[in-house]
Protein backbone atom coordinates (compact mmCIF):
# COMPACT_ATOMS: atom_id res chain seq x y z
CA UNK A 1 0.00 0.00 0.00
CA UNK A 2 1.40 3.37 -1.04
CA UNK A 3 1.13 6.34 1.30
CA UNK A 4 1.06 10.01 0.36
CA UNK A 5 1.19 13.50 1.76
CA UNK A 6 -0.69 16.31 0.04
CA UNK A 7 0.16 20.03 -0.12
CA UNK A 8 -2.16 22.80 -1.28
CA UNK A 9 -4.73 20.07 -0.76
CA UNK A 10 -7.90 21.99 -1.64
CA UNK A 11 -10.86 19.63 -1.61
CA UNK A 12 -8.44 16.72 -2.22
CA UNK A 13 -9.06 15.59 -5.79
CA UNK A 14 -6.02 13.31 -5.54
CA UNK A 15 -7.54 11.43 -2.61
CA UNK A 16 -10.79 10.87 -4.51
CA UNK A 17 -8.86 9.60 -7.55
CA UNK A 18 -6.48 7.39 -5.58
CA UNK A 19 -8.89 5.89 -3.05
CA UNK A 20 -9.92 3.12 -5.46
CA UNK A 21 -6.22 2.27 -5.91
CA UNK A 22 -5.77 1.68 -2.19
CA UNK A 23 -3.44 4.65 -1.63
CA UNK A 24 -3.48 5.95 1.95
CA UNK A 25 -3.18 9.65 2.90
CA UNK A 26 -0.90 10.35 5.86
CA UNK A 27 -1.47 14.10 6.03
CA UNK A 28 -2.85 17.14 4.23
CA UNK A 29 -1.66 20.75 4.07
CA UNK A 30 -4.35 23.39 3.46
CA UNK A 31 -5.03 26.85 4.94
CA UNK A 32 -8.26 28.09 3.28
CA UNK A 33 -11.36 27.85 5.45
CA UNK A 34 -13.79 26.05 3.13
CA UNK A 35 -11.47 23.26 1.92
CA UNK A 36 -10.21 22.79 5.49
CA UNK A 37 -13.80 22.19 6.61
CA UNK A 38 -14.36 19.81 3.70
CA UNK A 39 -11.21 17.84 4.54
CA UNK A 40 -12.23 17.58 8.19
CA UNK A 41 -15.66 16.30 7.15
CA UNK A 42 -14.55 13.63 4.66
CA UNK A 43 -11.22 12.65 6.25
CA UNK A 44 -11.63 13.32 9.98
CA UNK A 45 -8.77 11.00 10.92
CA UNK A 46 -6.18 12.55 8.58
CA UNK A 47 -4.28 15.51 10.09
CA UNK A 48 -4.25 18.81 8.20
CA UNK A 49 -0.96 20.55 9.00
CA UNK A 50 -1.94 23.89 7.49
CA UNK A 51 0.88 26.07 6.11
CA UNK A 52 3.16 24.01 3.86
CA UNK A 53 6.12 26.26 4.75
CA UNK A 54 6.44 24.45 8.10
CA UNK A 55 6.38 20.93 6.70
CA UNK A 56 10.03 20.39 5.73
CA UNK A 57 11.40 21.18 9.18
CA UNK A 58 8.75 19.10 10.92
CA UNK A 59 9.44 16.16 8.62
CA UNK A 60 13.17 16.38 9.37
CA UNK A 61 12.32 16.47 13.10
CA UNK A 62 10.15 13.35 12.57
CA UNK A 63 7.05 15.16 13.79
CA UNK A 64 5.37 14.38 10.46
CA UNK A 65 5.82 11.04 8.62
CA UNK A 66 7.67 10.84 5.30
CA UNK A 67 5.25 9.30 2.73
CA UNK A 68 5.87 7.33 -0.45
CA UNK A 69 4.34 10.09 -2.59
CA UNK A 70 4.25 13.88 -2.31
CA UNK A 71 1.38 15.34 -4.33
CA UNK A 72 0.10 18.85 -4.88
CA UNK A 73 -0.82 21.63 -7.25
CA UNK A 74 0.89 24.74 -5.93
CA UNK A 75 -1.05 28.01 -6.53
CA UNK A 76 -1.46 28.58 -10.26
CA UNK A 77 -2.34 32.29 -10.00
CA UNK A 78 1.33 33.25 -10.13
CA UNK A 79 1.67 31.63 -13.57
CA UNK A 80 -1.76 32.38 -15.09
CA UNK A 81 -2.91 35.38 -17.12
CA UNK A 82 -5.72 35.97 -14.63
CA UNK A 83 -3.15 36.22 -11.86
CA UNK A 84 -1.02 38.74 -13.82
CA UNK A 85 1.78 36.17 -14.24
CA UNK A 86 4.09 37.48 -11.52
CA UNK A 87 5.66 34.00 -11.43
CA UNK A 88 8.36 33.57 -8.76
CA UNK A 89 8.02 37.24 -7.79
CA UNK A 90 4.65 36.22 -6.36
CA UNK A 91 4.91 34.52 -2.95
CA UNK A 92 2.41 31.95 -4.22
CA UNK A 93 4.79 31.06 -7.04
CA UNK A 94 7.60 30.51 -4.55
CA UNK A 95 5.55 27.74 -2.93
CA UNK A 96 6.59 25.67 -5.95
CA UNK A 97 10.20 25.81 -4.77
CA UNK A 98 9.08 25.13 -1.19
CA UNK A 99 7.64 21.88 -2.49
CA UNK A 100 11.16 20.81 -3.50
CA UNK A 101 12.38 21.53 0.02
CA UNK A 102 9.62 19.28 1.37
CA UNK A 103 10.53 16.55 -1.12
CA UNK A 104 14.20 16.74 -0.10
CA UNK A 105 13.22 16.46 3.57
CA UNK A 106 11.07 13.41 2.84
CA UNK A 107 13.88 11.71 0.93
CA UNK A 108 16.36 12.46 3.72
CA UNK A 109 14.20 10.70 6.31
CA UNK A 110 13.34 7.81 4.01
CA UNK A 111 17.03 7.29 3.24
CA UNK A 112 17.82 7.21 6.97
CA UNK A 113 15.09 4.61 7.41
CA UNK A 114 16.35 2.45 4.54
CA UNK A 115 13.31 3.19 2.35
CA UNK A 116 13.03 4.04 -1.33
CA UNK A 117 12.97 7.76 -2.25
CA UNK A 118 9.58 9.41 -2.61
CA UNK A 119 7.70 10.12 -5.84
CA UNK A 120 6.62 13.69 -6.61
CA UNK A 121 3.35 14.39 -8.47
CA UNK A 122 2.79 18.07 -9.32
CA UNK A 123 0.13 19.90 -11.35
CA UNK A 124 -0.11 23.44 -12.67
CA UNK A 125 -1.31 25.65 -15.53
CA UNK A 126 0.41 25.69 -18.96
CA UNK A 127 1.46 29.28 -18.30
CA UNK A 128 4.34 27.94 -16.22
CA UNK A 129 5.98 26.84 -19.49
CA UNK A 130 6.61 30.40 -20.65
CA UNK A 131 7.29 32.70 -17.70
CA UNK A 132 9.88 35.44 -18.20
CA UNK A 133 11.93 34.23 -15.24
CA UNK A 134 11.98 30.57 -16.40
CA UNK A 135 9.99 29.35 -13.40
CA UNK A 136 9.73 25.79 -14.74
CA UNK A 137 13.49 25.70 -15.34
CA UNK A 138 14.06 26.80 -11.73
CA UNK A 139 11.71 24.06 -10.54
CA UNK A 140 13.27 21.39 -12.77
CA UNK A 141 16.78 22.40 -11.75
CA UNK A 142 15.93 22.23 -8.05
CA UNK A 143 14.30 18.80 -8.40
CA UNK A 144 17.12 17.42 -10.56
CA UNK A 145 19.81 18.58 -8.12
CA UNK A 146 21.29 21.38 -10.22
CA UNK A 147 22.69 24.54 -8.62
CA UNK A 148 21.28 26.72 -11.43
CA UNK A 149 18.00 26.70 -13.40
CA UNK A 150 17.74 24.39 -16.41
CA UNK A 151 17.27 26.37 -19.62
CA UNK A 152 14.76 25.44 -22.36
CA UNK A 153 16.13 24.80 -25.85
CA UNK A 154 13.89 27.56 -27.30
CA UNK A 155 12.05 30.61 -26.02
CA UNK A 156 9.79 28.49 -23.82
CA UNK A 157 9.37 24.95 -22.59
CA UNK A 158 7.49 22.44 -24.73
CA UNK A 159 4.29 20.81 -23.52
CA UNK A 160 6.08 17.57 -22.66
CA UNK A 161 9.60 16.58 -21.76
CA UNK A 162 11.98 14.50 -19.68
CA UNK A 163 14.98 15.33 -17.51
CA UNK A 164 17.56 12.77 -16.40
CA UNK A 165 19.09 14.61 -13.47
CA UNK A 166 21.96 14.05 -11.10
CA UNK A 167 19.49 13.68 -8.25
CA UNK A 168 16.16 12.68 -9.84
CA UNK A 169 14.46 11.80 -13.10
CA UNK A 170 11.60 14.11 -14.11
CA UNK A 171 8.86 13.92 -16.74
CA UNK A 172 6.11 16.40 -17.52
CA UNK A 173 3.18 16.39 -19.93
CA UNK A 174 0.20 18.58 -20.84
CA UNK A 175 -3.18 16.86 -20.44
CA UNK A 176 -6.71 18.16 -21.09
CA UNK A 177 -9.53 17.21 -18.72
CA UNK A 178 -12.06 16.93 -21.57
CA UNK A 179 -10.43 13.69 -22.70
CA UNK A 180 -10.60 12.08 -19.26
CA UNK A 181 -14.32 12.10 -18.55
CA UNK A 182 -14.63 15.72 -17.34
CA UNK A 183 -17.04 17.97 -19.33
CA UNK A 184 -14.73 20.97 -19.58
CA UNK A 185 -11.65 22.10 -21.46
CA UNK A 186 -8.96 22.36 -18.81
CA UNK A 187 -5.35 21.93 -19.94
CA UNK A 188 -2.87 21.33 -17.15
CA UNK A 189 0.79 20.38 -16.79
CA UNK A 190 1.41 17.18 -14.84
CA UNK A 191 4.92 16.41 -13.59
CA UNK A 192 6.28 13.22 -12.04
CA UNK A 193 9.75 12.96 -10.48
CA UNK A 194 11.71 10.53 -8.33
CA UNK A 195 15.19 9.31 -7.45
CA UNK A 196 13.97 5.70 -7.39
CA UNK A 197 15.91 3.23 -9.54
CA UNK A 198 12.93 0.95 -10.15
CA UNK A 199 10.51 3.60 -11.43
CA UNK A 200 10.61 5.59 -14.68
CA UNK A 201 8.82 8.94 -14.50
CA UNK A 202 8.54 8.85 -18.30
CA UNK A 203 6.76 5.49 -18.27
CA UNK A 204 4.29 6.73 -15.66
CA UNK A 205 3.28 9.79 -17.71
CA UNK A 206 3.73 8.58 -21.28
CA UNK A 207 2.76 4.90 -21.31
CA UNK A 208 0.10 4.18 -24.00
CA UNK A 209 -2.35 2.82 -21.42
CA UNK A 210 -2.67 6.31 -19.96
CA UNK A 211 -4.48 7.40 -23.13
CA UNK A 212 -7.53 5.21 -22.60
CA UNK A 213 -9.88 8.22 -22.43
CA UNK A 214 -8.41 10.12 -25.36
CA UNK A 215 -10.02 10.22 -28.76
CA UNK A 216 -7.76 9.49 -31.72
CA UNK A 217 -7.67 13.17 -32.65
CA UNK A 218 -6.57 14.17 -29.16
CA UNK A 219 -3.54 11.88 -28.98
CA UNK A 220 -0.72 14.41 -29.07
CA UNK A 221 2.85 13.97 -30.22
CA UNK A 222 3.93 14.36 -26.62
CA UNK A 223 2.12 11.14 -25.73
CA UNK A 224 4.65 9.15 -27.76
CA UNK A 225 7.70 10.85 -26.23
CA UNK A 226 8.57 7.96 -23.96
CA UNK A 227 8.73 5.55 -26.91
CA UNK A 228 11.99 7.23 -27.91
CA UNK A 229 13.54 6.99 -24.47
CA UNK A 230 15.57 3.87 -23.78
CA UNK A 231 15.07 2.04 -20.52
CA UNK A 232 18.68 2.80 -19.73
CA UNK A 233 18.07 6.51 -20.16
CA UNK A 234 14.67 6.46 -18.49
CA UNK A 235 16.08 4.92 -15.35
CA UNK A 236 18.83 6.46 -13.26
CA UNK A 237 21.80 4.34 -14.34
CA UNK A 238 25.56 4.78 -14.09
CA UNK A 239 25.76 5.83 -17.74
CA UNK A 240 24.32 9.29 -17.13
CA UNK A 241 25.97 11.28 -14.35
CA UNK A 242 25.18 14.68 -15.84
CA UNK A 243 21.75 16.24 -16.23
CA UNK A 244 20.15 15.67 -19.63
CA UNK A 245 16.96 17.22 -21.00
CA UNK A 246 14.65 15.77 -23.67
CA UNK A 247 12.00 17.86 -25.40
CA UNK A 248 9.99 17.27 -28.55
CA UNK A 249 11.37 18.90 -31.71
CA UNK A 250 9.63 17.20 -34.63
CA UNK A 251 8.52 13.88 -36.04
CA UNK A 252 10.03 10.96 -37.91
CA UNK A 253 8.32 7.93 -39.35
CA UNK A 254 9.13 4.37 -38.28
CA UNK A 255 7.00 1.80 -40.09
CA UNK A 256 3.41 2.99 -39.88
CA UNK A 257 3.88 4.87 -36.62
CA UNK A 258 4.76 8.55 -36.24
CA UNK A 259 7.21 9.26 -33.44
CA UNK A 260 8.50 12.59 -32.19
CA UNK A 261 12.18 13.31 -32.58
CA UNK A 262 13.31 14.08 -29.07
CA UNK A 263 16.16 16.41 -28.30
CA UNK A 264 18.43 15.60 -25.39
CA UNK A 265 20.98 18.04 -24.10
CA UNK A 266 23.17 18.53 -21.10
CA UNK A 267 21.94 21.01 -18.56
CA UNK A 268 22.80 24.52 -19.71
CA UNK A 269 25.83 26.12 -18.06
CA UNK A 270 25.98 29.83 -18.75
CA UNK A 271 29.50 30.86 -19.76
CA UNK A 272 29.36 34.12 -21.72
CA UNK A 273 30.96 34.02 -25.14
CA UNK A 274 30.78 30.23 -25.39
CA UNK A 275 27.54 29.23 -27.10
CA UNK A 276 28.43 25.52 -27.15
CA UNK A 277 28.98 25.51 -23.41
CA UNK A 278 25.66 27.31 -22.93
CA UNK A 279 23.63 25.05 -25.21
CA UNK A 280 25.30 21.79 -24.31
CA UNK A 281 25.79 18.80 -26.60
CA UNK A 282 22.74 17.67 -28.55
CA UNK A 283 21.60 14.08 -28.98
CA UNK A 284 18.77 12.86 -31.18
CA UNK A 285 16.85 9.96 -29.67
CA UNK A 286 15.33 7.73 -32.35
CA UNK A 287 14.34 4.08 -32.44
CA UNK A 288 15.72 3.69 -28.91
CA UNK A 289 19.21 4.75 -30.05
CA UNK A 290 21.01 7.85 -28.77
CA UNK A 291 23.00 9.53 -31.55
CA UNK A 292 25.12 12.64 -31.04
CA UNK A 293 24.63 15.41 -33.58
CA UNK A 294 25.99 18.91 -33.98
CA UNK A 295 24.24 21.93 -32.49
CA UNK A 296 22.84 23.02 -35.83
CA UNK A 297 20.49 20.04 -35.74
Amino acid sequence: MLTYGSVCSGIEAASVAWECLGFKPLWFSEIEHFPCAELAHHWPDIPNHGDMAILADRILNREIPAPDILVGGTPCQAFSVAGLRQSLNDERGNLTLEMVRILNAIDTIRRQDGKQPAILVWENVPGVLSTKDNALGCFLGAIAGEDIPIQPAGKKWTGAGFVSGQKRNIAWRTLDAQFFGVPQRRRRIFLVASAREDISAAKILFEPQSLCWNTEASVSKEAELARTVTTRFGMRGDAFKETYVLTQTGTTVSGNTIYPTSLARKSAKLWLGNQEAFSGDYYVINSNIINKTDNSG
